[in-house]
């Protein structure tokens, strides 16, 4: 598959993952953290392991040493990162748990860097900070009045965290699959499954009960969203992405999530749009693409073994 078809996969990720926000904003109304968790990978298993005996029957199970690094990435990757994620926003704002999720690409490549010896061109280090302050000025609309009032507390630092759980996965997951043989498509459904059944014991110990009782069709309509389209196909085209050109390159493009969550929020909910916001969605996309585009001699998103 062509670098072009894997920016033109991620793009489309990134649409599936924006409409999690919103979704996402929907059903943590009416679910607890650690239910959203368990409900939203339960809902994707059926699909996504029906994907997996159709088009890889080889690999519908692990075998022995396939195990462990299974159980991690599904732990830290998808277990970790959404309970935090969901946690964190009882206790933040909007705009600091964008600001730091769009942290992301620097954190993979900081880390790719220093433990998987990533080499950083000075192109790709200017793309990341290029996107990120496109971000920046996306999400506080140039207002200074915002930015002075940015304060760190405790659901900042779950966020933080969740971002650098996520960054190990995506680095972590393309060096499983190198080493054991794994497939995308592998990787997503056996994380998913290991990240329900550790779910279980915290679904349980948020009363199921209180909630499930009261809970509208269009909370569950929400979390279906986030499994079939952000969890199944979004988690699939991201491995698939990592697979072929490396974590760092595909954790830039998280900061196209912002962008199309205004979109859908422009379209879906009437909000409307500001030449601030049109000037950061054009340079977040001009420094994705700085960081992104292949290198003319040498590969520098192979991370080394």
């Amino acid at each position: 598959m062509s670098d072009k078809k894997i920016r033109l996969l991620m793009v489309m990720t990134t649409i599936f993952w924006s409409g999690a926000f919103i979704t996402g904003k929907i059903a943590v109304g009416e679910f607890p953290p650690f239910a959203l968790t368990f409900f939203r990978f339960l809902f994707a298993l059926p699909l996504i392991f029906a994907i997996l005996y159709v088009r890889e029957p080889s690999n519908l199970l692990p075998h022995g040493r396939q195990w462990p690094p299974l159980i991690l990435l599904g732990f830290v990757g998808t277990f970790c990162y959404h309970a935090l994620f969901f946690t964190s926003l009882r206790y933040t704002t909007a705009m600091n748990s964008s600001l730091i999720g769009a942290m992301n690409p620097m954190v993979t490549t900081l880390l790719a860097t220093i433990f998987f010896s990533e080499r950083l061109t000075p192109w790709r280090l200017f793309g990341i900070l290029l996107s990120f302050c496109g971000v920046f000025l996306f999400i506080t609309n140039g207002d200074l009045q915002l930015i002075s009032q940015f304060r760190f507390n405790k659901g900042d630092l779950l966020m933080l965290t969740a971002v650098c759980c996520f960054a190990v996965y995506s680095l972590l997951s393309r060096r499983y699959m190198k080493q054991y043989s794994l497939s995308p498509l592998m990787v997503t459904a056996y994380t998913f499954l290991i990240c329900v059944v550790i779910s279980i014991p915290f679904l349980l110990w948020e009363n199921p009960a209180a909630y499930i009782v009261s809970a509208t069709a269009r909370g569950w309509l929400s979390i279906l969203y986030m499994s079939v389209f952000a969890s199944v196909l979004g988690y699939l085209f991201q491995m698939v992405a990592i697979q072929r050109i490396g974590a760092p390159r595909t954790a830039i493009f998280i900061n196209l999530v912002p962008i199309f969550t205004i979109i859908q929020s422009i379209t879906i909910l009437g909000e409307s749009i500001t030449l601030f916001k049109l000037m950061g969605a054009a340079i977040v996309i001009t420094g994705v693409y700085l960081a992104t585009r292949p290198e003319s001699s040498v590969n520098y998103a192979t991370i080394a073994n």
